[in-house]
């Protein structure tokens, strides 16, 4: 009777158990990957060595490598530059590095020639920065501050402050009219990007920071340090969650708005689950670092970076 009730225990849980999918692919970085852009059959990899790597998605081979200057830190040290973000629109690849005395500058690069935009003398201790048009970036400061910066003129179109918590992440939606700007308070502000208006807040859901935030077709994610990723439809006002067993340090949405995938525990693996049914449909690991980035190509095919060296390729079945 005893051997009869192990059995039964043993087979519920390998039944319970969920199957890690390993990744399908895995490519080698200049550094540990901060951010993932993928334009024009390109992948752009932002890493901490002071290095974009760009890989062709499709054979996932590495085409060129980016570099900025390396930086002299606090102690006196030559150290690599840290790419927080980059972007690409048209023939140009926005880079946002770290600088000295903490502060942040930005190049372009177009043309094979890294021209510097944003010196860090000009004190802007930027997070995040994004094309809004050829001619302007929106920059997501530390201090939860948007600017919209001219490129042409090197001015500040505007400057608000979205609040006093401090900032994580934000997105841009609506064709780049609005962004949605997470912080450490766990609500949601959107804001026009014309002007800098206040539009909306989605609160009540995360209870404290939101690391990233993500956004395609109406449907926003969140990854949560409170174990949620919560799921907003502003096409339907309607909102749900889905509980970690760890911090949730990064989410993505696939183009179609229909998967979410999201880091779900502390060995790095992340769940890709149905926004319409909420169910998973597969766990990937493989990840040799904490989850910076997840980055969906299509609704088959991701990648995933983390604090590693390794880019991981993976395909849904």
């Amino acid at each position: 009777m005893f051997y009869k009730l192990l059995s039964v225990l043993l087979l519920v849980s390998s039944l319970g158990a969920a199957k890690i999918s390993e990744p399908t692919i895995s490519m080698q970085t200049s550094g540990f990957v901060v951010d993932l852009v993928a334009h024009d059959d390109k992948l752009y990899c932002a890493t901490d060595a002071s290095s974009v790597d760009i890989f062709d998605i499709e054979t996932k081979e590495l085409l060129e490598n980016i570099k900025v200057d390396q930086i002299t830190d606090f102690m006196g040290d030559v150290i690599d530059s840290k790419i927080y973000s980059v972007d690409v629109l048209g023939d140009m690849l926005m880079i946002l590095s770290q600088a000295e005395k903490g502060a942040r500058r930005i190049h372009l690069y177009r043309d094979k020639k890294l021209e510097l935009i944003i010196p860090y003398t000009d004190g802007l201790f930027i997070a995040k920065a994004k094309f809004l048009d050829k001619d302007t970036l929106l920059l997501g400061l530390l201090s939860n501050e948007l600017i919209s910066y001219d490129l042409k003129n090197k001015k500040q179109n505007y400057k608000i402050q979205v609040s006093q918590s401090k900032f994580s992440d934000f997105v841009l939606i609506d064709e780049k009219t609005r962004v949605v700007v997470a912080d450490e308070s766990g609500n949601l502000k959107i804001h026009s990007t014309e002007d800098g208006s206040f539009s909306k807040m989605l609160g009540g859901q995360n209870l404290d920071n939101v690391f990233q935030v993500d956004s395609k077709k109406g449907i926003i994610a969140t990854a949560g340090q409170d174990r949620k990723t919560v799921v907003y439809n502003l096409n339907n006002g309607s909102n749900f969650y889905k509980n970690a067993d760890f911090l949730i340090y990064s989410v993505a949405i696939s183009p179609s708005a229909k998967l979410v995938a999201y880091s779900n525990d502390e060995q790095s693996n992340v769940e890709v689950f149905k926004v319409s049914t909420h169910g998973a449909i597969g766990h990937f690991g493989g990840n040799k670092g904490t989850i910076s980035k997840i980055l969906f190509i299509n609704e088959k095919e991701f990648f995933i970076g983390s604090d590693s060296t390794t880019l991981n390729y993976y395909k849904i079945n």
